[in-house]
């Protein structure tokens, strides 16, 4: 196990890491052919632009002001210095709350960090109080005979308080003292955000969202389409508040065409150019990548795609329309209200629980639309298969654990290897091998992991690319809990105390594992050196972003719209970062009374994370545009919100001279001009509840005409 020589080399090397990481930051943020990559916010607003063409050649790559370079580690106290109003309007509020888990709130206690506010009073007490008891007990001495290993460090933890000593009441009181504490910023920190979120809502202008909801698993009926039977049945139960609806297509098919669409205009775009350029005809082959084939004019090849593929894509959107089969009983139903929306999204609607369910509708752009055709029936089964598959995921992980653990507890293991000898008896070999290899090893194994996460969590179906991520996070801490929290303990245990279990009787174990335990936070040290320091900083660096910009601008880049989609900084990492915090959360306050040692390197975490996502939120990272039109009209706003993106897409494409045909077959949404029954042709009404023969809000009854609609205010 890591001591405390192990300890200092890991410490110096992560801090080496984390500087180099910040220096390379502040000179290359500098450099302009790096704006679009760290300043992309600023580009859409446009406050800033690429150089004119009239200046040197290298200053449109080089910053050759020396002066900015003294000032090259301002960004720090710009990011912190920019208010939270100000943060909320320039990156959100879902980015501004993430940012309070590591901030604690306003008045009198303003810009200290929500853990460090936890962590700080916790570390103090931990190392006035338990530090000292620790340090003056002899259990470790004692446990020497029964072959527990361990090492200095390790004197500072509960494991040196001998069995049954009185010394535990001090760890007990700080155990209770550490909880409430906690609780109660905790519930503080709640107040905070709810009140941020009422006043957010309150100021917020109307969103589609706010009055639709999504209907699934509608019942099939032979005598009406899916469109009218939505219709007949929201008429009928929610007569007052229904205001029209938007059925859901299988357009998976005619995805593909429109992207290859996209692709060949984009191409047609890069040779008219080339064209103005040189003033001659480009011309290209045919066959794959461009590498052979017959050569032809390229303007003129690309025209002829793409009214080839424009034919194509009309007939798939036909057949789309047309074919009942294409119809997906799914359905967006927009109210006229707010209420009527909450109280539709919230309430079974039918005695059968399998049918017409409902649920908040995700905005229009958190629409994952490629899974909204999935039948509801086989839901169910997509998530048991993946629960499967993530148990034998989680457990199979357990073989690179405890190649991890055996790394880190060469001590615990040359005992019964001798021919490990010569390695360890290496000062600088042994610390790096223990305080710094098994740290990076295992976050070289957790990489791929919110991909795959990512993937299994589509494959179940989820309906909004929010609840994807949320699925995707709540996952991970699962995994991180079971693997990195539980399974290193246990495997690291049993690797490290190997003599005990060989020399002890079974009815020992427990009593061995206990002792053992805290001993394991000098490898969580290691870790979190590793994780929250070296890999924060270069979270700063933009790396992946930064390579992918240049990688894609040298090669693919054709267009300015190309240019643009490949500076795209993406979004905060919910599905690895929400985890982490956790993670780090949990193992602050299960140490902070066994072994305090930790909680100095938790709070050096929090505080990086924080500066470094408060400077991603602010400058890098993209938000995407709010719904804040003011005198708007309801029902027009609603019209379109939730028609498939590849439609919209699809009518841009086309000629001016059928935009407006095709405008009024893609937009079609069947409105409701009065709430009074439509005519309907099926014998049966096994499917649609009649109306309630007591109360009048069941019962069909006139609603507003369309220009008492338009005119329509929410209250």
């Amino acid at each position: 196990m890591a001591t405390l020589a192990d300890i200092g080399v890991a410490a110096a090397i992560n801090i080496l890491s984390a500087f180099i990481f910040f220096l390379a930051f502040s000179i290359l943020r500098l450099q302009p052919f790096n704006d679009r990559v760290y300043f992309r916010k600023w580009y859409l607003k446009g406050l800033r632009t690429d150089p004119a063409r009239g200046e040197a050649y290298v200053r449109k790559f080089v910053n050759l002001n020396w002066r900015s370079y003294l000032k090259f580690l301002n960004w720090v106290p710009e990011t912190i210095r920019m208010p939270e109003p100000e943060l909320i309007d320039h990156a959100g509020l879902d980015s501004v709350v993430y940012l309070r888990i590591y901030l604690l709130g306003y008045a009198l206690i303003e810009n200290h960090l929500i853990k460090l506010k936890i962590f700080c009073p916790i570390a103090f007490l931990a190392w006035t109080i338990l530090v000292p008891i620790n340090w003056t007990s002899t259990g470790l001495e004692r446990a020497k005979i029964t072959n527990i290993t361990s090492s200095g460090i390790d004197k500072l933890s509960i494991s040196n308080v001998h069995s049954r000593s009185e010394r535990f009441w001090g760890h007990m009181v700080m155990a209770y003292a550490f909880t409430f504490w906690t609780c109660y910023m905790l519930l503080k920190e709640y107040e905070k955000v709810a009140s941020m979120r009422l006043q957010f809502l309150a100021e917020e202008k109307r969103r589609p969202d706010q009055f639709t909801v999504l209907v699934r698993n509608v019942p099939h009926d032979a005598h009406e389409s899916v469109s009218e039977l939505v219709e007949h049945f929201f008429l009928v139960n929610h007569p007052d508040h229904y205001l029209t609806h938007q059925v859901v297509y299988n357009t998976n098919k005619l995805a593909r065409l429109a992207r290859k669409k996209k692709k060949l205009q984009n191409w047609l775009v890069y040779y008219q150019n080339k064209h103005e350029r040189t003033k001659e005809e480009p011309e290209m082959k045919t066959s794959f990548l461009g590498l052979w084939g017959d050569k032809v004019e390229a303007i003129h090849y690309h025209v002829t795609e793409i009214d080839k593929l424009t034919k194509k894509i009309e007939l798939e959107r036909e057949r789309v329309i047309n074919d009942p089969k294409s119809i997906m009983p799914v359905a967006f139903v927009s109210f006229k209200t707010r209420w009527a929306a909450a109280v539709c999204a919230q309430t079974q609607q039918t005695r059968n629980p399998t049918l017409w369910l409902t649920q908040w509708a995700p905005e229009p752009r958190d629409v994952y639309w490629r899974n909204l055709p999935i039948p509801y029936v086989s839901l169910t089964i997509r998530r048991l298969i993946i629960a499967v598959a993530f148990f034998f995921l989680t457990f199979c992980f357990m073989f690179p654990i405890a190649f991890v653990q055996a790394l880190a507890s060469l001590d615990g293991i040359h005992k019964n290897a001798p021919w490990l000898n010569p390695l360890v008896r290496i000062p600088l070999v042994k610390s790096f091998i223990q305080g710094f290899l098994p740290g990076i090893v295992l976050k070289l194994f957790l990489i791929f992991l919110p991909r795959t996460l990512m993937i299994m969590s589509k494959f179940e179906g989820f309906e909004s690319l929010s609840s994807l991520e949320r699925r995707s996070a709540s996952r991970y801490y699962i995994f991180s809990f079971v693997n990195i929290f539980l399974g290193n303990i246990l495997t690291g245990t049993a690797l490290q105390q190997l003599d005990s279990f060989i020399h002890q009787p079974a009815s020992q174990y427990p009593s061995t594992i206990g002792n053992a335990i805290p001993l394991k936070a000098s490898f969580f040290i290691t870790f979190i050196m590793v994780d929250g320091w070296s890999s924060i900083a270069a979270e700063v660096l933009m790396l992946k972003p930064l390579l992918y910009y240049h990688l894609k601008n040298f090669f693919l880049v054709k267009t300015e719209k190309d240019r643009e989609e490949a500076t795209d900084p993406g979004s905060i990492g919910f599905i690895s970062g929400e985890p982490q915090m956790q993670l780090y959360f949990l193992l602050g306050l299960v140490y902070a009374a066994v072994t305090p040692t930790v909680l100095p390197f938790i709070i050096v975490f929090f505080g990086l994370a924080y500066v470094i996502f408060r400077h991603q939120e602010a400058m890098m990272k993209d938000t995407v545009e709010k719904a804040r039109e003011p005198n708007l009209n309801l029902k027009t706003f609603l019209k379109n919100a939730y028609v498939h993106p590849v439609f919209k897409d699809n009518i841009d494409y086309d000629d001016d001279d059928n935009d407006n045909d095709n405008e009024e077959i893609l937009s079609e949404n069947y409105e409701s001009e009065s709430a009074m029954t439509v005519p309907t042709k099926r014998h049966s009404r096994k499917n649609t509840p009649s109306p309630d023969r007591i109360t009048d809000a069941s019962s069909p009854s006139k609603s507003p005409t369309h220009s008492n609609l338009n005119h329509h205010s929410e209250p």
